[in-house]
């Protein structure tokens, strides 16, 4: 079996990542960062210098001291270095449900002592149930830190090694029972980004127990798993059904999801579920009527509130859209636990022999100076979290009606900039008694016209003060012939003194959908009567149209610039770097094919793992499956160069390849590609793992 080379990055002072890790226990929120190993190593042939290498791993079976152990000796005993000679190894495994570091400690001579390490630093005694809980947060630490084959996990922590935590239907049912025994524990471990409070059917738990299910293809055993977990409570039923509609047992999720609901008619996980099974079914009148259920059971999670939005979008209803966006609550992105560590003395990169392949081993050079100034300026690439959600319904909606189209729904339903300085100055001349925008706004319902079909009642051409550095920039951008986007204007921040309202828009609002025209006030009322049935746009929001705007102007302005050096048979010349970040781009705002176009070119000039992986989705929309394969080979041989023997995504695109082809001919297609044969049996590992899990289509 090929296993991934060992990195050894080594310390300026011996011992100092552990010091390091030891300070960070206390700030650890969620899963803890991947596991530690240290080493410290004599010189055979300088006596007594020593020195201290390490390393971090993931996917490691840590359910006992022993299995710690045996893989500390497999270092130890490596081969590879013969110049020194290990005297003690160290391998550090966080247990988030107890907030302890499980510590094995293997000296040479001598034997081996496990213990745990508190927030403190005080030590405690190992028990069994301390190493149960360790075994589940060491697998869910192996599917949340896996790369998706687009090289970005990787990159972020250096020398870190990825190993497959199940690969055997045992080792498969130890995860299970450990699940099953701890999973009301799961709202300790915390959440992803977009949930603000963990519950039973919102953890990391969970999360990482669908994407096992889905990635495996192990259907039956989820069912089994949440079918036993229902009988103890009924929140478990949206899992149970979402494991159903996956594992095409359609009806009987559908016939679950009635029972559930009727029994808990406020859970928002289920009503979030029937509204995602009734979109997938091009149902959106149903789903719209679940997805109002759930923003009133649950109005503070973000997620009720972007479905309501994404069915509002498939219902070509944009003023509610955007209505429903603007009262998203926005949570701050917490990024995993990432391990801080002292600055190296020096870093070893060893590459894996049967990983070599050339156009994948070419030296890479990122130096910025490749990278137009404007390129690397683009701030949605950076977006994470709720944030990352917000601004793809956002482009979403341009994608389908275009900037000029959205700017006019936008000014129809929020209070633009002029306006509020005109109304402001009118109702100071009147002696309005509330001349507050914001609570005017409040107490206002939607804007009775549907889907922007009349003018904008304010200018669209100004400046937003809470974008005062990029004003000019933006001003000599609008006035260039090359793009003919206009940037956008809102009365978001004018005045400091105008209230920021959590919600601007109520569940109850929400809930009235289109019957808010009842409310349209008569024609004799006064002069500003429709800016009382506007909304305050939220900061954020306002922002996010603003980053919109620099996104399409690039993108414009790089269409323009190629179509004319087409026209003109000349060459259009780019550095690889900058093809990556322009199918980045293409991709941010729906244009597919064209971010397949950059992707293809900046593979031209050199390997990237994203510009392969965005070639891999379009080879897999049109099912073109040998091409699939082809980029596959390159992807995991990528991986393994970085010390990644395993990526969920790649294990679940092969699987898929297997339900569709069979393994025999999946085979037979890596076999017959012209590369190296150590590089080709590296993929054929990935369909072994399939046909191990007996997944569809690996009997023949």
């Amino acid at each position: 079996m090929v296993v991934p080379a060992v990195p050894e990055i080594i310390e300026e002072e011996i011992e100092s990542a552990v010091d390091s890790r030891n300070e960070s226990l206390p700030s650890l929120r969620e899963l803890g960062p991947p596991d530690l190993v240290h080493l410290v190593k004599q010189s055979i042939k300088s006596g007594n210098k020593q020195s201290g290498v390490y390393h971090h791993v993931t996917g490691i079976d840590a359910s006992s001291s022993a299995s710690l152990a045996a893989y500390v000796n497999t270092i130890i005993y490596s081969p590879n270095d013969k110049s020194s000679k290990v005297i003690s190894g160290l391998y550090c495994c966080y247990n988030a449900f107890s907030r302890l570091d499980m510590r094995v400690e293997v000296k040479i001579p001598g034997g081996v002592e496990s213990y745990c390490i508190d927030e403190r630093g005080d030590k405690r005694v190992a028990s069994d149930a301390l190493w149960m809980e360790t075994f589940l947060c060491g697998v869910l630490r192996a599917y949340a830190y896996a790369d998706d084959g687009g090289g970005e996990s990787i990159k972020k922590i250096i020398g870190v090694r990825r190993f497959d935590p199940i690969t055997s239907t045992e080792m498969e049912h130890k995860f299970l029972d450990a699940a099953e025994r701890l999973f009301f524990k799961g709202p300790q471990l915390g959440s992803e980004p977009e949930v603000q409070v963990p519950n039973i059917a919102s953890n990391h738990l969970t999360t990482g127990l669908i994407s096992y299910i889905h990635t495996t293809g192990r259907y039956t055993s989820g069912i089994n798993l949440f079918e036993k977990l229902r009988t103890r409570d009924l929140e478990v039923s949206s899992l149970l059904a979402r494991v159903m509609i996956s594992a095409d047992e359609e009806v009987q999720a559908v016939k679950l999801l009635h029972d559930a609901i009727g029994k808990l008619p406020m859970d928002y996980s289920l009503l979030d579920c029937q509204a995602t099974f009734c979109q997938s079914k091009g149902r959106l009148d149903w789903a719209l009527e679940c997805a109002k259920r759930g923003v009133t059971a649950a109005p503070s999670e973000f997620g009720t509130w972007a479905r309501l939005a994404e069915v509002y979008v498939g219902l070509e209803q944009w003023d509610l859209a955007l209505l429903t966006l603007n009262s998203c609550p926005m949570f701050t992105y917490n990024d995993k636990d990432f391990p801080r560590m002292p600055e190296p003395a020096h870093v070893l990169l060893p590459v894996l022999r049967e990983s070599i392949l050339d156009e994948i081993d070419e030296p890479t050079n990122y130096d910025g100076d490749q990278v137009h100034q404007s390129l690397r300026k683009l701030h949605a690439a950076g977006y994470k979290g709720t944030f990352l959600k917000a601004y793809s319904l956002l482009t979403e909606i341009t994608a389908k009606i275009g900037w000029d189209q959205l700017l006019r729904v936008r000014s129809q339903v929020f209070v633009m900039e002029e306006e509020y300085r005109s109304e402001k100055q009118t109702g100071s001349n009147q002696n309005v008694s509330n001349p507050n925008a914001s609570t005017v706004a409040l107490r206002g319902t939607p804007s009775p016209v549907i889907n922007g079909n009349t003018k904008p009642e304010g200018p669209i051409n100004g400046d937003t003060d809470s974008q005062a550095d990029d004003e000019e920039t933006l001003h000599e951008k609008h006035t260039s012939p090359k793009s003919p986007l206009s940037p956008p204007n809102s009365a978001t921040i004018v005045d400091r003194s105008i209230e920021k309202p959590e919600h601007s828009i109520t569940p109850e609002v929400v809930k009235s959908g289109s019957d808010s025209t009842s409310d349209v006030p008569p024609a004799s009322a006064p002069k500003y009567t429709q800016f009382h049935n506007k909304r305050l746009c939220e900061r954020w929001l306002d922002n996010l149209f603003m980053v919109l705007y620099e996104d399409l102007r690039i993108y414009t302005i790089w269409r323009t610039d190629m179509a004319r050096a087409q026209s003109e048979s000349s060459d259009y010349r780019k550095s690889a770097e900058e093809w990556e970040i322009l199918g980045e781009l293409a991709e941010r705002l729906h244009h597919f094919p064209e971010a397949v176009e950059a992707y293809q070119a900046c593979l031209r000039a050199r390997f990237s793992p994203k510009a392969m992986k965005g070639v891999l989705r379009m080879y897999e929309e049109k099912g073109r499956n040998g091409e699939v394969l082809q980029a596959m080979i390159r992807l995991i041989a990528w991986q393994y160069r970085w010390y990644s023997e395993f990526s969920p995504a790649l294990l679940r695109t092969v699987r898929k390849l297997i339900e569709n082809e069979g393994a025999v001919k999946v085979r037979s297609i890596v076999q017959a590609t012209s590369l190296p044969q150590p590089v080709l049996d590296l993929t054929h590992r990935y369909v072994e793992l399939c046909v191990a899990f007996r997944s569809s289509g690996s009997e023949g």
